[in-house]
């Protein structure tokens, strides 16, 4: 949901520290409460976390893997719920549980803007890959785009059927991707600024999503405990079928005329699981070609495009509510529900 930071643009880290993993697992007691959000700075030398305690904290990623913390931001009224560094300035945006999204300054951890105009939660947040714009997705089912200079509200694009549990902006920043409560997951074209596409398939809340490198292909996780792959010039519109009046008038007889549709028609290009727990946040790193899930029971899986299995799996017990790669893509680092950051190593297994 709304905790994944996906640098590859808001997706996918680009910085490169040593080729060995130096540190075993670590543990990190970060905030008063969950950890909820977490984001890798741009030049990859720094982890921003967010807590439910109301604070982000700012660490350094030290060359040999550990963590240093070095500042924390203080000023939202409520949860932390998401994070994005800007790719091109010193800022990082946060939105929270109190309705607004804050821009800071990393230099001296000031407020820059304040974004507000939702009417519930806001609980997912990404910035485009030039920086012009941030988007969100809130409890009030909406999605809005800001102007990441200033904050100021750019348009509501529209909204979904239920909770806006994460958005993402493609690697070209053609598209922003939104997934919901309502097992929809809808492309925006953001030039045109409305809705292009929905990809359906899922059967329970769309938790989480990320671009690959493709700006046309997108991961999802769901509660209904698959991992998919989707192709967005993939979907075809697809028309309804009429119905049968004889059978509309039998009240107690089911409509038999629906019709059986191929899912790589609606965009659907490959499917994992079921996994072992609800899958809550996933990342992509585009060094490595692979992509990170963790869940509801700490379960932190390790995936490839390729594979029907994951590459890594390990259980952290505590449930696990974010997700980011550490730049060179060797080891996660995860937040947990009692307020501590796990960094776990797997590249090297």
């Amino acid at each position: 949901m709304r905790c994944v930071q996906t640098w590859l643009y808001v997706v996918g880290v680009v910085a490169v520290l040593p080729g060995v993993w130096a540190q075993p697992e670590q543990t990190h007691k970060a905030h008063a409460a969950l950890v909820h959000a977490l984001a890798v700075s741009p030049d990859g030398k720094y982890l921003a976390s967010g807590g439910f305690d109301n604070l982000i904290k700012l660490w350094e990623i030290l060359p040999d893997g550990t963590l240093k913390e070095v500042k924390t931001f203080a000023g939202h009224a409520g949860p932390v719920y998401a994070l994005a560094f800007h790719p091109k300035a010193p800022l990082l945006v946060s939105v929270s549980q109190d309705k607004t999204g804050r821009l800071w300054n990393l230099a001296d951890g000031k407020t820059v803007a304040e974004l507000k105009g939702h009417g519930d939660l806001v609980d997912a947040v990404a910035i485009s890959p030039d920086g012009q714009w941030i988007a969100t997705g809130s409890a009030d089912k909406g999605v809005r785009l800001w102007k990441a200079t200033d904050g100021k509200e750019v348009k509501n694009l529209g909204a979904h059927g239920g909770t806006v549990y994460a958005v993402a902006f493609s690697p070209d920043g053609k598209w922003l991707a939104s997934a919901a409560a309502d097992k929809l997951v809808k492309i925006w074209d953001v030039a045109a600024l409305k809705e292009f596409k929905v990809l359906k398939g899922h059967e329970d809340a769309v938790t989480t999503l990320t671009f690959t490198d493709d700006p046309d292909t997108v991961l999802t996780a769901a509660l209904d405990r698959t991992l998919r792959l989707w192709s967005i010039k993939a979907v075809k519109e697809i028309k309804e079928q009429p119905k049968d009046p004889k059978k509309e008038a039998k009240k107690d007889e089911k409509d038999k005329t629906e019709l059986k549709i191929d899912p790589k028609d609606l965009g659907e290009m490959k499917r994992w699981g079921p996994t072992v727990d609800d899958p809550y946040a996933l990342v992509w790193h585009s060094g490595a070609k692979v992509f990170a899930v963790c869940g509801y029971s700490g379960q932190i899986t390790v995936w490839n495009l390729s594979d029907p299995q994951p590459k890594f799996a390990r259980r952290v017990p505590n449930p696990a509510y974010c997700i980011v790669f550490v730049p060179n893509g060797k080891a996660v680092v995860t937040g947990h529900d009692n307020g501590s950051l796990v960094v776990t190593p797997w590249g090297s297994k």
